[in-house]
């Protein structure tokens, strides 16, 4: 079963060997190391509280090599779901000792022994019934699922108290464990895919071992779609909690039905192509799509136990010999998102966007934007281009998303304010290629370049801005020339972005003449450059002081109102504002 790899948290350089022993044991996981106290590490931090809370919101195991105290005082206000909690554990700058701290619903004792005995010393686990019987009745491995979570305090006390077990079905997890497992017992655990009351004194596991195909799914509305699948359930009188996953043909991907029952079921969608589809011998179900997709999901030595075609969609379902894996079967719906990363580098970055980036399994950008990103994990893969290939970069990502990937699009700044989202978008419109109608296409915001300047300098877009690009690559100079004068004429603060380049040296100085055709030479200018990176300058000039050679393609120009203000400051400085009211 996948599980999601552990970040691993350092405060100092000290504890850096250390957390690359354990990081070299878990494919994917990241070190993430405090500014100025580490180097080498795949992603920095500034504040560690914000740090690890952002990670435990996330449900993201936690290997903090610091003081268990900390991490306490900074967990505690989280604290209020222990079935939500992700692993947490502490682990000793020298290696010295592993101690499991939350999520023993969630495996951190078993995560605790497998770090332990990385680094060669024994874990410091406290649960009693852990202990004993070398088993987490409370937090079953990945593929099972305890039916009466509510009834296991009292069952495993009872167990600690003296009373024997009997083990009905099988699961190798409790067979070899250390459970006083006796034939006759009064107590006892079954492991079922079907559907039974639990009762106080008999633990039931779910294995998750049915795979729910679907197929010729339409125009279903979501609600017809869970209907039926609880109808197949009931008739097969299969415990909700046994199935793996839903699978499809590839072509479903994307629909809300299938979404509906992922979220309904907690379970992931995988799809498959019409090629890997296994053949059937059975001439009943010869030419059944949806028992062919099933017993494909379900695997080896597999029984297909219904199909139906009955009901207002083509369903079949069969079980598996083992706990199925679905993130390992078929491929999931591809996921595109376009992420602004801000100006500048990790503190500009929103925690969306950092949460995506780390999710992604792909990166695709203008190489100097996935450098401002930061550092790929492990099983990552990034994709550079030239700045000057958008429609490209949008359709090759679009085409990695539809192949399954989960694609993160960088652009730096806001991705919507002249960058890549309308690339992704423009592509889609106009190529119309129908396996990108089931990506899961989102924008993740971010700070914008005209935010970072006009931060840095005061408020000058305070009151009503426009913002225009002097890039005439892909819009004519005359419609620029005519967006500059209405907006100098309805005394707009302007934002100009692309303001110079090396191909571009003659715009900025004509959108200079016309602006002062109608603004008082006296206007404030802002001109920021290398906003959020090393380098970063902001100046103010007079736009009749302003010269093109000021400028660059790195700056970002904005120019006052009629309104906007210059305050000057007790050692030089100025700050730049335009007011809220407008006088004239």
């Amino acid at each position: 079963m996948k599980r999601i790899p552990p970040a691993i948290v350092i405060l100092g350089q000290n504890s850096q060997p250390i957390a690359k022993k354990i990081s070299a044991h878990f494919p994917g996981s990241q070190i993430y190391g405090l500014i100025d106290r580490t180097n080498d590490t795949d992603i920095n931090f500034s504040n560690f509280g914000q740090t690890l809370r952002e990670l435990f919101a996330t449900e993201t195991p936690i290997v903090a090599i610091c003081a268990a105290g900390i991490i306490i005082r900074t967990l505690a206000p989280l604290l209020s779901d222990k079935r939500a909690e992700p692993p947490v554990l502490a682990v000793a700058e020298d290696g010295s000792a592993v101690v499991p701290l939350l999520g023993g619903l969630h495996g951190v004792n078993d995560l605790a022994r497998e770090i332990a005995a990385v680094l060669g010393v024994q874990p410091a686990i406290t649960t009693t019934g852990d202990i004993r019987f070398r088993t987490a009745l409370l937090s079953p491995p990945q593929g099972y699922y305890l039916a009466n979570p509510e009834d296991a305090k009292t069952f495993i006390s009872n167990l600690l108290a003296g009373a024997k077990v009997r083990l009905e079905g099988v699961a190798s997890w409790l067979s070899e464990s250390n459970l006083p497992i006796a034939p006759d017992a009064q107590l006892t655990i079954r492991v079922t895919e079907k559907a039974i009351a639990p009762t106080p004194d008999c633990l039931v596991y779910h294995p998750q071992i049915a795979a729910l195909a679907l197929a010729n799914l339409s125009n279903i509305q979501p609600e017809i779609a869970l209907y039926c699948v609880q109808e197949l359930l009931a008739q097969t009188n299969l415990a909700a909690a046994s199935v793996a996953g839903f699978f499809a043909l590839k072509h479903e991907m994307g629909n809300p039905a299938l979404e509906a029952l992922s979220q309904y079921f907690k379970v992931p969608v995988r799809f498959f192509n019409l090629s890997e589809l296994v053949e059937l011998d059975s001439i009943e179900f010869m030419e059944n799509q949806a028992a062919q997709i099933a017993l494909t999901a379900a695997g080896a030595n597999s029984q297909l136990i219904e199909c139906d075609r009955t009901l207002s969609l083509n369903c079949a379902l069969a079980l598996a010999a083992e706990p199925i894996d679905a993130s390992a079967i078929g491929i999931s719906r591809g996921k595109l998102a376009i992420v602004g990363t801000g100006p500048g580098g990790a503190p500009w970055m929103s925690p969306e966007v950092k949460e995506i980036l780390r999710e992604a399994t792909d990166w695709v950008g203008y190489k100097f934007y996935l450098d401002l990103a930061g550092t790929l994990r492990e099983g990552q893969k990034r994709h550079d281009s030239d700045n000057r290939e958008e429609i490209d970069r949008a359709r090759f990502a679009l085409d990695l998303a539809a192949s399954g990937q989960s694609v993160a699009v960088v652009s730096s700044g806001d991705p919507g304010i002249f960058a890549m989202a309308a690339a992704v978008f423009e592509a889609i419109d106009f190529d119309a290629k129908p396996e990108w109608q089931g990506i899961d296409i989102r924008v993740a915001p971010g700070i914008s370049a005209m935010q970072a300047a006009a931060a840095a300098i005061g408020a000058p877009l305070g009151h009503d801005f426009c913002v225009i690009s002097l890039s005439d690559i892909l819009k004519p100079w005359e419609v620029i020339e005519q967006r500059i004068a209405a907006a100098a004429i309805a005394d707009f603060a302007i934002a100009f972005y692309n303001p110079i380049s090396k191909q571009r040296i003659w715009q900025l100085s004509r959108a200079i003449e016309i602006l002062l055709q109608s603004r008082d030479p006296k206007t404030p200018v802002i001109l920021g450059r290398n906003l959020g990176r090393p380098g970063q300058s902001v100046r103010v000039c007079t736009l009749g002081e302003f010269q093109p050679q000021d400028a660059d393609m790195r700056t970002l120009v904005i120019v006052g109102s009629s309104q906007t203000r210059i305050i000057p400051r007790k050692y030089g400085d100025v700050w730049v504002y335009t007011p809220r009211r407008y006088d004239k």
